[in-house]
């Protein structure tokens, strides 16, 4: 299993020095991914129900600092030589696919071929309407936008004719550097792990309790069969909140506890097939970041390697 971070994105930590002191650190011990979200815009209003809390309220107010991930990501390049770098997850109708096809392998061809896109289809109506998508058809507008970026990363005379997108040949260089960059797809529902089974290279799953995840991955593998390709050359990478605690807690959250709990909940997850687990802890500030991570790469990650 290997181990990403989540870079410090949003809020007043999101600074230049913040971004490049967290990067080099982070591959100084040992972490094999880093990982950018992205917004575009932070509507003042929103009546899309957030998928990730209780609450369906987003937790960022709209005045909050949201870097743009190929932009982080392409600064976290030049200060780094080997951590791979994703996006968790790139909303695919928030940007053109031509034009993000080209910055993806922009960042690919300077990064020396490190790229990893996570992508969705997004969840907030407003935001998505803004950037001109059409929020009802965008399940089949994100599987042409992925084709689309695909025809461009590998044809020399790239051309496409489609529904939502049609062009004749054009150039659209540097290309990636093996001509096509690793797609994982976010989501849970079963469109969502159709599309896994039909597009994608992974499932990049969001924070599921193992229990979810299990069923999850059940139903991925029958959308696989149906799609005639190997379950197991899909790959699977899980999003997830650490908090290590002092105490145990009778009512914790998975990756929530003692470094004890959170090496079981690891391995757990591990059992059932997870090959990258993205690390996101609270964002107060640098230090802080800094001290969880340093946490899970001397204390615990070493112990969900050795037997249990």
């Amino acid at each position: 299993m290997e181990f990403g971070c989540h870079l410090p994105m949003f809020g007043p930590i999101a600074t230049r020095h913040n971004v490049l002191t967290f990067a080099r650190r982070m591959e100084a011990l040992g972490y094999d991914s880093l990982w950018a979200s992205d917004h575009i815009v932070l509507p003042y209003t929103i009546h899309s129900r957030y998928p990730y809390s209780e609450t369906g309220k987003f937790p960022l107010p709209a005045n909050a600092n949201f870097l743009e991930p190929f932009v982080t990501l392409s600064l976290v390049a030049g200060v780094t030589e080997r951590v791979k770098l994703g996006t968790t997850i790139l909303v695919l109708p928030h940007r053109h696919p031509v034009l993000a096809a080209k910055m993806a392998a922009n960042l690919d061809h300077l990064s020396n071929g490190r790229v990893i896109l996570g992508v969705g289809v997004g969840w907030m109506e407003e935001e998505i309407t803004i950037l001109g998508a059409p929020f009802a058809k965008r399940g089949a507008w994100s599987d042409e936008a992925i084709r689309v970026m695909r025809t461009c990363w590998s044809q020399e005379k790239a051309a496409f004719k489609g529904q939502f997108f049609s062009f004749d040949e054009v150039g659209c260089f540097p290309q990636p550097v093996r001509k096509n960059i690793p797609i994982l797809i976010g989501g849970h529902t079963p469109r969502a792990l159709r599309r896994v089974a039909e597009l994608g290279d992974g499932w990049h799953a969001a924070f599921p309790a193992p229990d979810k995840l299990e069923e999850g991955l059940r139903v991925l593998r029958e959308e696989c069969k149906k799609a005639g390709r190997r379950f197991e050359d899909v790959e699977i990478t899980l999003r997830v909140g650490v908090a290590i605690r002092k105490e145990k807690s009778a009512d914790r959250r998975p990756m929530t506890g003692t470094p004890e709990e959170i090496v079981s909940d690891i391995r757990r997850y591990k059992a059932l097939g997870v090959t990258t687990l993205l690390l996101e802890s609270r964002q107060r500030d640098l230090d802080d970041m800094i001290q969880i991570h340093e946490t899970i790469a001397r204390d615990i990650r070493p112990a969900v390697a050795r037997r249990a």
